[in-house]
């Protein structure tokens, strides 16, 4: 007689996403009550409630616009990675096959994504937008046709503007900023936003995806078809709207003499690229490693409710940035930033090297997310106060081009040659966490010897 195993589905409280927006939305509309007087930039902001309020008329205008468009892209962003592994076994791919495509694509993101950064510098942000735009509109219409899902090609060129995305929206809002001559404190009040609306997207993008998903063999699918109609719907917007900016990277001399001035002999700099090169190794380990590490050893979770409260707890991450870097701050800049990197690295390393119920791996990796929602716009920062704005693209696909080889590597050799555990990939990416936390405290240090640079902040 054989014996019945009964499996037990654990099941996530259905409290959970709701208790983290509510965090998230408390920390933004309390924020103004506990600001002193002294915070806000004009008489019209010390009298608003509201973050998306403070500023001038033009700037708040374009910063309106900006997030909706950025929104735009984060949902076409998310609507090509929601459906994660499980796009590729609807292709009939295997683990090799699967490992192999990440990797092809992740190269891809590496040398040709390591030249758009530079392209970028050179042609001006606007025109890195429109470019971005033109390779999700290609990737969506080429995915919306299912005899074509899994073409290559597709892999290639959602690698290509994923890497394109971090860089291209961030170096556009901070010339347009310069352009108005705006406070930096609205930038840096801007990069939290961008954080907490690409974390709110990507959850609305889950929604739209399970509502416009429909049958493969039909021969049209609808959700990549709207990934289209956005990108439709941003490269008209930018070309129509957004103003033209020029870049001056003359004014400093060739790019290539003043990449390597300002960034390879520039030691704060190039604290901030390794900060932001194990920042995303990270997040790309989580993303790879998150699913199965929740089901290993056979059990059983709603993985579709779970991924959203990862989004929630980044959003709240994200929204206590201004606490922790305002005039309310309980640490200095870079102590708070030095905090999240070793909580996260923590977090990811009890992940690795103990065996946890589901319930301990959720608390973890809420907190793993959080940290990135505050690391963000805080690297963000960093870059504004060390980095020349000329250079900022070419700065980050380097970074990215780092995390690309790591992944690369680690692709190869865990999930195509199954050489490494998972544990250890986990592993890997807390110790680059705690060394980042390491070289930012570094950073604060430096900053001890030396006076603030020509931005005077």
């Amino acid at each position: 007689m054989g014996v019945v195993i009964e499996r037990e589905e654990w099941a996530l409280t259905p409290l959970a996403y709701p208790l983290l927006s509510a965090a998230s939305l408390a920390a933004l509309l309390l924020l103004p009550y506990f600001s002193p007087p002294s915070h806000a930039t004009s008489a019209a902001a010390s009298s608003s409630h509201s973050p998306f309020d403070v500023g001038a008329a033009p700037f708040l205008r374009f910063r309106r616009a900006f997030l909706f468009v950025f929104s735009l892209a984060s949902v076409a962003e998310g609507i090509h990675s929601v459906f994660g592994e499980d796009e590729f076994v609807r292709c009939g791919l295997g683990r090799e096959q699967i490992a192999a495509r990440l990797a092809a694509a992740a190269a891809a993101a590496l040398f040709l994504g390591g030249l758009s950064g530079v392209v970028s510098d050179k042609l001006g942000p606007r025109r890195a937008c429109i470019f971005y735009w033109m390779l999700q509109l290609a990737v969506s219409a080429l995915k919306s046709f299912s005899g074509l899902r899994c073409a290559w090609i597709n892999n290639l060129i959602s690698a290509l503007a994923s890497s394109m995305f971090y860089f291209c929206f961030e170096t556009w809002f901070v010339v347009e900023h310069e352009k108005q001559g705006q406070k930096q404190d609205l930038l840096f009040d801007s990069f939290w936003l961008m954080t907490f609306f690409e974390s709110m997207s990507l959850v609305g993008s889950q929604g739209i995806t399970n509502l416009l998903a429909n049958d493969d063999t039909k021969g049209f699918l609808l959700p990549y078809a709207f990934a289209a109609l956005l990108s439709v719907v941003g490269i008209l917007y930018i070309r129509k709207n957004a103003s033209s900016t020029t870049h001056h990277a003359s004014v400093i001399g060739s790019y290539q003499k003043s990449f390597f001035a300002h960034v390879f002999r520039d030691k704060r700099v190039m604290i901030l690229v390794l900060a932001q090169a194990s920042i995303h190794f990270s997040m790309s380990a989580f993303w790879f490693l998150w699913a199965p590490t929740i089901v290993a050893d056979g059990r059983d979770a709603q993985l579709s409710l779970i991924y959203p409260c990862f989004l929630a707890s980044r959003m709240f991450g994200s929204a206590t940035f201004p606490w922790f870097y305002g005039a309310t701050a309980p640490f200095r800049n870079e102590d708070s930033l030095t905090i999240a990197y070793i909580t996260a690295g923590i977090s990811l390393s009890i992940v690795a090297y103990d065996y946890q119920e589901i319930g301990t791996l959720m608390t973890l990796f809420c907190i793993f997310q959080a940290c990135v929602g505050l690391i963000l716009p805080s690297l963000a920062r960093l870059r504004t106060m060390y980095l020349p704005n000329e250079l900022r693209g070419g700065m980050m696909s380097f970074s990215l081009g780092l995390a690309n080889a790591a992944i690369i590597f680690f692709l190869m050799q865990g999930a195509y040659h199954q050489n490494v555990a998972n544990s250890t990939i986990l592993g890997f990416a807390a110790c680059g966490l705690l060394v980042a936390g390491g070289c930012i405290h570094m950073l604060k240090r430096r900053r001890k010897h030396t006076r603030q640079d020509t931005r005077s902040l």
